[in-house]
């Protein structure tokens, strides 16, 4: 079993290498020109006297904003620090390079303009109310690393005010990619979505969505147990209860799943469980081999937590796990939300969305799950590569079309018309920063 190994060698290697090329380079992220500047003569036309023009049309007609200025291409990744991947409440500056790279990935796989927004806020009501004023500015909103329960919140209240999309990535995104790679898993393994038994540890926000997301697509709620910290979900979780409607996402969960009432934890859910999806506390450990060993025939584990995951991959796989997922890029079936957070936002602003529903994420999940079986599925690969030149245009076009078909797009274009462009503008960007490089204009990293 190839999968099979221990923590990589060289884990410390990325770590060494960012803090000696984020100095170098003063950060990730720069502001360009997109039009030509052919003297100096070009500046009465792009600023005063005659940016007065649109000024007047867009003053007339509003959404002539999207065709005079770069809003229908342009993201705000908000965040306020408090639930940094792996860091924890970190804090705005310290969150800063994070929410850059979360733009870097933005600009190259899906060619979407972003701007990385660190907000100091610990009131949950300053927060909504400051990314509510950056509507007129963005096409849409990718909220990002914010703590639970305020999170579920957050994008609740700023996707009913809103009226462009609002996204967490740490939930939506996740819940896509773990949607597509389980879609994959059990046909690899022959199992039917709405009849396997799925056990959740942890309840955070990549859990919660990713329950909402199943159960839309067919999984069948009765069949879930989700664990927290202090056991399983069920309706006698009074301690839940009481905490409305702080935790109503949650406490909807204990009353819909886990019909067998199962009391305990982790090693109770697991048992006879046919899927393990996990988004818990760094391992390794989190998850005993032997509770994997009581999981139904064929297990699939996933086990997400960064940058350990709950269990390694080798020892589920010894203890007759058939597929095994985690968060990580050294192992096979890496869960990354890279895989379909560029393409869905460049779907979006494509078609000038106003939301993106559940039914849009699907779309996006089965989209992705599509591309790598295509390619050809196993218990090694079933979601698909990063570097799929596919994988983005299709997954954009995929979410466009959802929106059309939700009602919730301004524009509407053929699919043929959306794979050229978002092919067009992921080409685009990748172009740019690679004229950048021979031009030399963005320097080449110094030898270590």
């Amino acid at each position: 079993m190839s999968q099979a190994r221990s923590e990589p060698p060289k884990a410390g290697q990325p770590a060494d290498e960012a803090m000696r090329l984020h100095p170098f380079y003063g950060g990730k992220m720069q502001t360009l020109p997109k039009c030509a500047i052919r003297s100096f003569a070009d500046f009465s036309v792009w600023y005063t006297p005659g940016v007065a023009a649109p000024c007047r049309a867009i003053e007339r007609e509003p959404d002539l904003v999207f065709e005079h200025t770069n809003r229908g291409n342009l993201v705000a990744v908000v965040s306020d620090g408090s639930r940094v991947l792996g860091l924890g409440d970190i804090g705005p500056e310290a969150g800063l390079p994070v929410m850059e790279g979360k733009a870097l990935l933005f600009k190259y796989l899906g060619g979407v303009d972003a701007v990385a927004l660190c907000l100091r806020s610990r009131s949950e009501d300053d927060f909504i109310r400051a990314v509510e004023m950056l509507e007129p500015s963005f096409g849409a909103i990718n909220l990002e690393d914010i703590a639970q329960p305020k999170c579920f919140r957050i994008l609740e209240a700023l996707r009913a005010r809103m009226k462009i999309p609002v996204w967490h990535d740490d939930q939506q995104g996740t819940a896509v990619v773990v949607l597509a790679g389980l879609l994959n898993a059990l046909e690899v393994v022959g199992k039917p979505l709405d009849r396997v038994r799925i056990a959740m540890v942890g309840i955070g926000a990549a859990n919660t969505a990713s329950y909402r997301l199943l159960t839309a697509c067919g999984a069948d709620p009765a069949r879930i147990v989700a664990c927290d910290t202090r056991g399983t979900l069920h309706r006698g979780r009074g301690d839940i209860e009481a905490q409305q409607p702080a935790l109503a996402a949650k406490w909807a969960i204990c009353r819909e799943s886990n019909a067998d009432g199962i009391v305990g934890g982790v090693a109770e859910a697991l048992r006879g469980a046919d899927v393990c999806l996990a988004f818990s506390t760094p391992g390794p450990g989190t998850i005993d081999a032997g509770w994997v060993r009581a999981m139904a025939r064929d297990a699939i584990v996933f086990a997400c937590a960064n940058p350990v995951p709950e269990i390694w991959p080798s020892a589920a796989l010894e203890a007759g796990a058939r597929i095994v997922a985690t968060g990580r890029g050294d192992f096979p079936n890496q869960v990354n939300n890279s895989l379909c957070f560029p393409a869905v936002f460049r779907g979006v602003l494509d078609v000038r969305a106003t939301t993106i529903t559940d039914s849009m994420a699907i779309a996006a999940a089965r989209e992705v799950a599509a591309v790598a079986s295509e390619r050809g599925l196993s218990a090694e690969r079933i979601v698909p590569r990063m570097d799929d030149p596919d994988l983005y245009p299709r997954v954009a076009a995929a979410t466009a079309l959802a929106a059309q078909q939700e009602g919730v797009a301004r524009l509407r274009l053929t699919r043929e018309q959306l794979v050229a462009r978002a092919a067009q503008s992921i080409a685009a960007a990748r172009g740019a920063t690679d004229a950048l490089m021979r031009a030399g204009f963005i320097a080449q990293p110094p030898e270590a």
